[in-house]
């Protein structure tokens, strides 16, 4: 799965129980893009490439810090309209987690990216996630442009 060391409890420090959280909602509600995930069946791939349970708690964490959600009261535009999201769905931050893990992984194909490119990855993942967050028509996770990418 992509784990560091053989004990996975380690790899959790910089996530916390949120990225294991968020790793268990995209295997149950989202089955078939979580296993395209994980086991790199579209496109054509690096020889050494991102470890997906790494990458899940990478995900979490950047979203915890791109919604300013470690802050009383969130003060960037993208955390802003993410809380108006989470007052519609409880599970938003849970979906966003998807449709991010999954925009990760296209970025990584059209880049062509290898392992010392996760941070570049990550951060255009980040960047893009920020655009499709502001957009005037999105009410829901639901409704962002990426979110088509995922299979249930």
């Amino acid at each position: 799965m992509g784990w560091q060391g053989t004990d996975p409890s380690t790899d959790f420090r910089g996530g916390g129980y949120i990225s294991l959280e968020n790793l268990i909602f995209f295997a149950r509600n989202y089955p078939a893009s979580f296993q395209m995930l994980l086991n790199k069946v579209q496109g054509q791939r690096a020889d050494w490439e991102y470890p997906f349970a790494v990458a899940g708690i990478n995900i979490s964490f950047m979203l915890i810090q791109m919604l300013d959600l470690q802050s009383t009261v969130p003060s960037s535009k993208s955390g802003i309209r993410f809380l108006e999201l989470l007052g519609r769905d409880e599970n938003a931050f849970d979906h966003l987690y998807c449709v991010a893990f999954r925009m990760l992984d296209a970025q990584w194909l059209v880049k062509r990216a290898s392992y010392m490119e996760f941070n570049e990855v990550m951060k255009s993942t980040r960047t893009q996630l920020e655009r499709e967050l502001v957009l005037e028509d999105v009410l829901a996770v639901k409704d962002l442009p990426s979110y088509t990418m995922l299979d249930k």
